[in-house]
């Protein structure tokens, strides 16, 4: 399964109702057989610029970024579930490269200048 990463903006709530919004969220992702590394949050702040969404003008709204690994073809009815629920301003699916692992470089002994021993 690929690994994505779900960003959301959701509007300025409580501490609970927050929560509230973003277990549905996770729930929603656990329900269509993904499987979730880590939810984090990136803080609430000024918006860049006025969000209008469900009949309401929204200048603030929380960040946050779930890390998961799902299935191609369930991310779009995500994002179309996430566009339809009210406190979620805007949702943003991508997909993160898989991680490759660091091997060290061959060329870097190679270029290192040899020293001049003294006698």
């Amino acid at each position: 399964m690929p690994r994505y990463e779900l960003c959301v903006i959701l509007k300025a709530m409580q501490r609970p109702e927050t929560a509230a919004v973003l277990r549905r969220t996770v729930e929603t992702l656990l329900a269509r057989g993904a499987v979730v590394r880590s939810l984090e949050s990136l803080g609430e702040r000024r918006l860049p610029y006025k969000i209008s969404k469900h009949d309401s003008r929204h200048t603030h709204g929380g960040y946050f970024s779930v890390d998961f690994h799902a299935s191609p073809r369930i991310v779009s009815e995500l994002l179309d579930h996430l566009e339809r629920d009210i406190d979620v301003l805007r949702p943003t699916v991508l997909k993160k490269d898989p991680e490759r692992p660091q091997a060290q470089c061959c060329g870097a002994q190679a270029a290192k200048p040899k020293t001049a021993t003294s006698r």
